[in-house]
């Protein structure tokens, strides 16, 4: 018996070890922003946030004052709608996120904390939740490059909690996500369920509602010329290059024609390869992570 009862308390620490317990709220004041860390079933306090000042963020006015607005009255304590940031890459949609925050939580009349959660962590989405509910603070639930594929059911939790279930989400929290699909799911996967299903409409019906389920839908698109420009001058005056004005526009056509597009994340690039060509040190663009800001929205 003896060794029956040992061999059984083996067990029981390895199940103990493969099912964490509740996860234990963070200190709120220990950082302005948190990411979920799903394997420890813990929020990890973030040093520093990778943004970029709201200002700098141009080209994209009427996304930035529709999610600044919702931003506010979430903080105020007024309903405020789920939102979905989706578009071309490196258009500023997560740097907006980010930016929208350190704006809002600046004046908040409550702590507004930002929480990152990987698009492969959704499915413990329930247990950070948890969490969040009974926290002292309000919070943006952030979650970068959203996106599903064929056969994937993570999609099943997050369409839950943003609506449906009896709990619904949580008063204290808002949930932000940015994808480069529209839908959440590729329209090669959309047409194939409509080509394939007995009833078409039907099949497809459960994931598309999923992106339904976000009241504020943001589309962003590649930026002309005249805004592409905007941005470099923007990027260069606030390190201050020193470069004519003439040469900086005509060396930033050239490089977006090298890279074939004209963006936020293509304005970056050209002002980091400038600024070292400058000779200015590499703090003076990563001081507050900017180039991680910009890198990351993918």
């Amino acid at each position: 018996m003896s060794d029956e009862l040992a061999l059984l308390e083996r067990i029981a620490r390895a199940l103990e070890r493969l099912t964490p317990g509740p996860a234990k709220p963070p200190n709120w004041q220990a950082a302005e922003g948190f990411a979920w860390v799903a394997a420890e079933h813990a929020l990890q306090p973030l040093n520093s946030i990778a943004r970029v000042p709201l200002a700098l963020l141009k080209g994209i006015d009427r996304q930035r004052d529709q999610l600044l607005t919702n931003t506010r009255r979430f903080a105020n304590g007024q309903p405020a709608n789920n939102a979905l940031l989706w578009g071309a890459r490196g258009t500023g949609k997560s740097a907006l996120v980010k930016a929208v925050h350190a704006a809002v939580a600046a004046d908040a009349r409550t702590p507004l904390k930002i929480v990152e959660i990987h698009r492969e962590d959704i499915a413990t989405l329930g247990q950070l939740l948890t969490v969040l509910a009974t926290a002292p603070v309000r919070t943006i639930l952030f979650c970068d490059d959203l996106s599903f594929d064929a056969n994937d059911a993570a999609y099943r939790p997050l369409k839950t909690v943003l609506e449906g279930g009896i709990a619904g989400r949580p008063e204290n929290v808002v949930f932000y996500a940015t994808s480069n699909r529209r839908h959440l799911m590729p329209r090669e996967m959309i047409e194939n369920e409509r080509s394939t299903a007995i009833h078409p409409d039907e099949a497809i019906e459960e994931k598309i509602s999923l992106s339904d389920r976000f009241g504020l839908w943001l589309g962003f698109h590649n930026v002309g010329q005249t805004d592409y420009l905007a941005i470099v001058r923007g990027y260069a005056a606030h390190f201050g290059l020193k470069i004519a004005e003439t040469d900086l526009e005509r060396r930033a056509l050239e490089w977006s024609v090298t890279r074939g597009s004209r963006s936020g994340r293509v304005a970056w690039q050209f002002i980091e390869d400038l600024a070292g060509e400058l000779g200015l040190p590499a703090e003076a663009l990563a001081s507050a992570d900017q180039r991680l800001a910009v890198a990351r929205d993918k």
